[in-house]
């Protein structure tokens, strides 16, 4: 059993920048492919980042590409995801999530791939 805890989250202008943090319990953290996804109100939940169990492959929605950053600490039992240059449209709760199973590419878009999933955090960025 995982169970994970964001935080991080807040209000920010846009253009600004937040870290976002996922704390992580359980001895097998590291043998977890870990997700970063948002769900804005009203619409569904949106894969945001990937990175796997190692850290050695991240993948990104082209709508955050190029601005946020997906990280990992396995020895901390840490997610991070770093967001700069802050946009409205990425107000949303954002929820970590950790699969027991390897994703490849396709299946590590899709939520129905991740088994644990924390409670979220709000980021609110104003225009």
């Amino acid at each position: 059993q995982v169970q994970l805890v964001e935080s991080g989250g807040g209000l920010v202008q846009a253009g600004g920048s937040l870290r976002l943090s996922c704390a992580t319990s359980g001895r097998t953290f590291s043998s977890y492919d870990m997700g970063w996804f948002r769900q804005a109100s009203g619409k569904e939940r949106e894969f945001v980042a990937f990175i796997s169990w190692s850290g050695g492959t991240t993948y990104y929605a082209d709508s955050v590409k190029g601005r946020f950053t997906i990280s990992r600490d396995n020895a901390e039992n840490m997610v991070y995801l770093q967001m700069n240059s802050l946009k409205p449209e990425d107000t949303a709760v954002y929820y970590c999530a950790a699969a027991r199973l390897r994703l490849v590419y396709g299946t590590s878009h899709s939520p129905r791939e991740y088994d644990y999933w924390g409670q979220g955090t709000q980021v609110t960025v104003s225009s």
